[in-house]
């Protein structure tokens, strides 16, 4: 909340690198949106779509999705999109899997509750909307839908292997039942980062045990693939 008022009453600086006069400057959005690429974590975890991002996550990139993610810079949410909706139509050129043609759901990973509450906003909901509503100024049948939830509490994943993420993921996310279902049958994913694929495997796993195809998941950045 203090990082909010602040951003309000201080003058603004790029979240790249510092540079005054806008949150994110020239140099720094063109390092987050001059690298849309396929980007899968080594080794790929079972059942994770086809994953591409917007950039690697270092640098003024990891700079950006921190400040806006952890210290409410929530002015750069409108950059992230569209980095993100570059990203897609960069992978809907290149795959033709969804050919740009009939409706889906963009579905944001959810962050626990608590998450949310401690950093006083929805970062991944919020990039959801955007998203859509830019793919449709771009003639595309998108529409937000957070219809993911946690199944159950999950242990902090920092620090964790591969293995045991996925472990600790395995269930954790499900398909709301109550209330508006999907828009569509097919869902395009998206979350922050990709790391081992896991979040991003167990939830296209849910959604797909509802019947809602996942072909693609997109993400802002993309750790270093490791072997």
């Amino acid at each position: 909340m203090l990082n909010a008022v602040l951003d309000l009453v201080l003058p603004p600086a790029c979240a790249g690198c510092g540079a005054k006069g806008a949150s994110c400057c020239p140099r720094c959005f063109e390092a987050l949106t001059a690298e849309p690429a396929r980007r899968a974590p080594v080794p790929r975890p079972s059942g994770l779509p086809d994953c591409w991002s917007a950039a690697p996550y270092e640098g003024v990139v990891r700079r950006m999705i921190v400040a806006y993610k952890e210290r409410g810079a929530v002015a750069l949410a409108g950059v992230l999109a569209e980095a993100v909706a570059r990203t897609l139509l960069v992978a809907m050129g290149q795959t033709g899997e969804w050919a740009g043609t009939g409706p889906f759901a963009v579905v944001p990973v959810p962050s626990a509750r608590r998450s949310v509450r401690g950093r006083g906003h929805d970062p991944v909901g919020r990039l959801a909307v955007l998203v859509a509503a830019r793919l449709r100024a771009l003639g595309m049948g998108a529409e937000a839908w957070a219809g993911l939830r946690q199944a159950g509490r999950v242990a902090d994943q920092a620090g964790l292997s591969r293995a045991q993420r996925a472990a600790n993921l395995a269930g954790s996310l499900r398909v709301v039942r109550a209330g508006k279902g999907p828009p569509a049958p097919r869902a395009l994913l998206l979350d922050d980062i990709v790391t081992t694929g896991a979040t991003l495997a167990e939830a296209a796993r849910a959604l797909q045990a509802a019947g809602i195809e996942v072909p693609l998941a997109v993400t802002v950045g993309a750790t270093r693939r490791r072997s």
